[in-house]
């Protein structure tokens, strides 16, 4: 290797490199840097890895990577077979554990290597794995600040805006960003270098202290030490908190190609093809009075209980304010809130720029490439949010009276585990008697993307709703403009005239509703001895069945099976399978059911910064995430002991270790750290 080469493509005058020779065509690794803005501390050679210390110019964070080929995969999903979870790759994921080191996501495909009779394996064998300061809005922590309520209100009320009450919000939170970021850049200051002063001011007093005794008045400066590092501590916290449920959306924050912002722009705009009519279909109806309620003038405590009930740690949208920040000031910003509710309900619209909205996208799977490998999620701005919140807690009231048993989720009384607890029990039964049987399972090709407005207005209409609610909901789904997340930075302002958005809380509801046509299609169907219902939906709602995810599974020796796999257009599955997130078919006492639930909690303790944490803050992590994750597949399936024992080892070497590369004494026993705060102890 040499510099011509290297310059060759195209990285610029500033770079900078180093390479790991190859062995023949074996190995070989090159490392470019831009030397503005990184500076090389160390170097040092493995045989097919490299290992570097970076220190950034700008900031001067220091952080390190290592690459190269390891020998060993890290998921069963890195190779062409794929198989459970050996000890290797626990051995693998631990080391990475103890390191604090994150896995940087391949790019231009899922394997590095190919090998076997015609290349018929594949494996990730190389990667690239990074220390979390290699990774660079309203800050939670900022509440904890005494003071800091006064200081918002006053700039709040201090703005004088003139106009209608939903462009004053839009005003006044622009003005209080823009006073925000001066005040944390001038007076707040940096977080961890004011921790470290606290700290350091600490262990000036335990420094004096042990070479004599304090007098009253140093006793109660150590004291005043104490409680401003706990302060600090604290904040550390909250901002970790915060940051935690952004990380993960951060694995889509990554340049996917320049199309990108076109490609979400067409996707979620409407064609001109017909669209069915589904005046024949038979909907369950609300009542008047039911309709009458909905469409009821909005009250100050309603909104209230659903600003309270949302979660403010969320990640923000355009607008930068998490929910935390109207929950701490609702006292002085009410009038306003409630004088954009009285628009609302009024005029059946509000500001547009309060529905601006940022795609995330989250990808389904290692190596994504292709859009349809990425999940877009949408960050609202928490104005539209909490206006959203207050009409879906309306229509959880009536949408129990409209959807029909078939469907279990997201109305009250019905649970979705029914469903997967109901086909369990069949394949069980069928097994049982020897009976031979066909399981179809349907992917709808971007489900929530592809939703038609229109057709949506018409099924509300069907349904009893009002004319004022649908223009309501109207103007939520339609006022919204998107800009796409690529690499820390909004890209494109589009419109869009179908579909749904993954984050809003109107969407969940208002797509059972529509998939209620399905279900009153597919009860025709079997009534009439047809199945043409699916593609009437299609034609209806611009909903359409992925056949290349779908499947057909067999139970038992079943006929012709490939012969109909083959007409239907779709794939031949096999048991167990998955459905709803749970084992289909599997087991009851079978271990490799598991490892999903273990690879997620992995993948979790990878995202997660650790040094940076308290024990309190590891505390609240492992309640708040971490335990929480086997809970889902604990409502139908036992856990075995091995898989427990293994679950509770990364959560107690989380706790006690946190982010340390040298095994930490558990000071004390899981039991008693399981034990409720209420008897004594740190649950």
């Amino acid at each position: 290797m040499n510099d011509g080469v290297v310059k060759s493509l195209g990285v610029g005058r500033f770079l900078d490199w180093r390479t790991l020779e190859a062995a023949g065509a074996a190995g070989g690794v090159l490392v470019c840097w831009n030397k503005r803005s990184l500076e090389l501390l160390e170097w040092e050679e493995g045989q097919f890895s490299v290992s570097c210390k970076f220190r950034t110019v700008e900031n001067g964070t220091v952080w390190v990577f290592t690459g190269g080929d390891f020998k060993v995969i890290l998921t069963p999903g890195e190779r062409s077979r794929q198989g459970r979870v050996t000890p290797a790759m626990r051995r693998f994921a631990q080391v990475m554990d103890d390191l604090e080191l994150i896995d940087l996501p391949l790019q231009g495909g899922s394997f590095t290597w190919s090998g076997g009779l015609y290349n018929q394996a594949w494996a990730r064998l190389d990667r690239f794995l990074v220390s979390p300061r290699w990774l660079d809005q309203f800050e939670n922590m900022w509440l904890r600040v005494e003071g800091f309520k006064d200081l918002l209100r006053s700039w709040w009320q201090g703005m004088v805006v003139s106009g209608r009450a939903s462009y004053k919000l839009a005003t006044k939170l622009k003005g209080m960003k823009q006073k925000l970021k001066t005040w944390n850049r001038e007076v707040f200051g940096n977080l961890e270098s004011n921790k470290l002063a606290a700290l350091q001011q600490v262990d000036y007093w335990d420094q004096v202290e042990s070479e004599r005794r304090l007098s009253e008045e140093e006793f109660a400066r150590k004291k005043e030490a104490k409680e401003g590092y706990a302060k600090w501590v604290k904040m550390d916290e909250i901002h970790w908190r915060q940051l935690s449920r952004e990380l993960w959306l951060r694995e889509g924050d990554k340049n996917t190609g320049t199309g990108i912002v076109d490609a979400f722009h067409r996707l979620l705009t409407e064609d001109s093809e017909w669209k069915a009519d589904i005046r024949g279909v038979n909907l369950n109806r609300i009542s008047q009075q039911e309709a009458d309620i909905l469409e009821l003038p909005f009250m100050e405590e309603e909104v209230h209980s659903a600003l309270r009930d949302m979660n403010g740690d969320k990640a923000p949208g355009p607008d930068g304010f998490t929910g935390a920040f109207w929950q701490f000031c609702w006292e002085f910003v009410k009038e306003e809130v409630m004088e954009m509710f009285k628009e609302f309900h009024e005029h059946k619209t509000f500001l547009k720029s309060l529905n601006a909205t940022f795609l995330v996208l989250i990808p389904k799977k290692g190596g994504a490439e292709e859009l349809g490998d990425f999940r877009p999620i949408s960050l609202l701005g928490g104005l539209y949010k909490l206006l959203a919140k207050v009409l879906t807690n309306r229509i959880k009231n009536v949408i129990g009276g409209v959807i029909s048993s078939d469907q279990n989720a997201f109305v009250s009384g019905r649970q979705i585990l029914d469903a997967s607890l109901i086909a369990n029990e069949v394949i069980d039964s069928w097994k049982k008697e020897g009976k031979k049987g066909l399981i179809c399972k349907l992917d709808i090709e971007k489900a929530y993307d592809s939703v038609n407005w229109q057709f949506l207005m018409r099924v509300m209409e069907k349904m009893g709703f009002g004319t004022k609610w649908r223009e309501w909901i109207w103007s939520c789904i339609s006022t919204a403009r998107f800009s796409v997340l690529v690499n820390g930075e909004p890209a494109g302002f589009f419109p869009s005239s179908k579909g749904l958005r993954q984050g809003d809380p109107l969407s969940p509801y208002l797509f059972i509703m529509g998939m209620e046509v399905l279900s009153a299609l597919l009860r025709r169907a079997v009534e009439g001895g047809c199945i043409t219902g699916c593609r009437m939906q299609r034609a209806a709602s611009g909903l359409r069945i992925n056949l290349a995810k779908s499947e057909i599974i067999p139970v038992g020796e079943v006929d012709e099976i490939l012969e109909m796999a083959v007409e239907l257009g779709c794939k031949v599955g096999q048991l167990p399978s998955t459905y709803l997130g749970l084992p289909l078919g599997a087991p009851n006492k079978a271990d490799y059911v598991w490892d999903g639930v273990e690879e997620r909690m992995r993948w979790k303790l990878a995202l997660w910064k650790r040094q940076y944490l308290s024990k309190g803050g590891r505390i609240t992590l492992i309640k708040s995430t971490l335990a929480s994750m086997p809970l889902y597949q604990l409502s139908l399936f036992r856990m075995p002991k091995g898989m427990a024992r293994r679950l509770e080892k990364l959560q107690r070497d989380f706790l006690w270790g946190g982010g340390s590369t040298e095994r930490k004494a558990h000071l004390v026993s899981w039991e008693k750290v399981c034990v409720s705060k209420e008897k004594g102890d740190l649950a």
